[in-house]
């Protein structure tokens, strides 16, 4: 295979090389197990409504075994996120994280300290699920079409299925009727899935029907318990090599085979496993044998843990603590505002000043 240096010579063309950029961004966002269900990418605004989401907002690991590389962002900045997202400008950027940096620091002595950092990530955190709550209400209206609070699987399945661009009063004939439906097996793998998830999130006594509060859990599975084990049994079972329900590192950062092609595509499949091999070793693994248990990941999954907070609230502030003196000063935090909210403040110490 040509090198990429003789490829970007070769083709002398800045739109190419943008293009081939692109094309590695792709490799780095690959799906790290084989279920259909995870690989399968939305495809319209209503099977977004339906399908529980692979990106949970405020938890550290996504539904197909990712690391969620915004959650720094997400537990700090909370409902905050998309405006720095959508704004840029340094000087309004700086104006909010510094309105951010008064709330966290409830005592007002102008420094932030680990009870601090962990009583406002469990408030954003928090914020996170009423979001989800009231997303859900939307959600489940539009999979309860008679309106009487409970959603079965066949008219989910309808409603799905709908989104998928079949004929959504052919297939409710059909199954009305029980008769057999022509699905590729691609979507009747992710079908399985589902139905799977359907009925973990009927709570008992089972009655294959779910009500408001059912349909969030089968939704958003990381604030419910029940759901939570599940959840964490399907990432074991995606990454789990030789089947013992547990996970080595090196079955948590095993990389898809044929996905390195190139030396730039390697510098980010080794990033993306030093990253693993960190959060394996240090966060996860709590007591350090080199085994990660279902309890484990679900200890490190649970974005309610009091424990975890506090841990991830001392690892923020080590993050930015330049005079090591265990608490954020608000220079420090503009300083690393990258971290904190995924956007960069240029001559910070200046316009702190101007600001003041």
């Amino acid at each position: 295979m040509m090198s990429r240096q003789a490829f970007l010579c070769g083709l002398g063309s800045l739109y190419l090389s943008l293009l081939f950029v692109f094309l590695l961004m792709d490799v780095y966002a690959r799906p790290a197990n084989n279920s259909a269900l995870k690989e399968k990418a939305a495809d319209s605004k209503d099977e977004n409504e339906i399908l529980p989401p692979d990106h949970l907002n405020g938890v550290k690991m996504e539904m197909d075994g990712h690391l969620n590389k915004e959650f720094h962002q997400e537990v700090f900045l909370g409902k905050e996120m998309e405006e720095f997202e959508e704004d840029s400008e340094p000087r309004k950027n700086r104006k909010k994280l510094m309105v951010i940096f008064s709330k966290v620091d409830i005592n007002n002595d102008k420094k932030i300290g680990a009870k601090e950092m962990q009583r406002w990530i469990m408030e954003k955190t928090d914020e996170h699920f009423q979001e989800a709550v009231e997303e859900n209400k939307m959600h489940f209206r539009a999979v309860d079409p008679d309106g009487d609070g409970h959603v079965s699987w066949d008219e989910y399945k309808i409603k799905f299925l709908a989104s998928k661009g079949f004929n959504e009063k052919e297939i409710a004939e059909k199954i009305k009727n029980n008769e057999e439906l022509k699905i590729d097996e691609e979507t009747q793998e992710v079908l399985d899935n589902l139905k799977d998830r359907w009925y973990q999130a009927d709570n008992p006594p089972p009655d294959s029907l779910l009500n408001e509060e059912e349909f969030l859990s089968f939704l958003h599975p990381e604030h419910s318990r029940g759901m939570l084990k599940f959840m964490v049994k399907e990432i074991i079972r995606d990454l789990d090599q030789d089947g013992d329900k547990k996970l080595t590192l090196s079955e948590f950062i095993s990389l898809p085979v044929g996905t390195v092609e190139n030396q730039q595509a390697q510098d980010i499949d080794d990033d993306w496993v030093k990253d693993r091999r960190k959060e394996f070793e240090e966060v996860i693994d709590a007591n350090h044998d080199g085994i990660v248990t279902m309890e484990e990941l679900e200890e490190y999954m649970d974005p309610m843990n009091e424990y975890n907070a506090l841990n991830e609230a001392k690892q923020m502030i080590a993050v930015a603590d330049e005079n090591q003196n265990h608490h954020l000063e608000l220079e420090e935090i503009l300083k690393y505002s990258e971290y904190f909210t995924g956007s960069k403040l240029m001559d910070y110490a200046r316009n702190v000043h101007e600001e003041f």
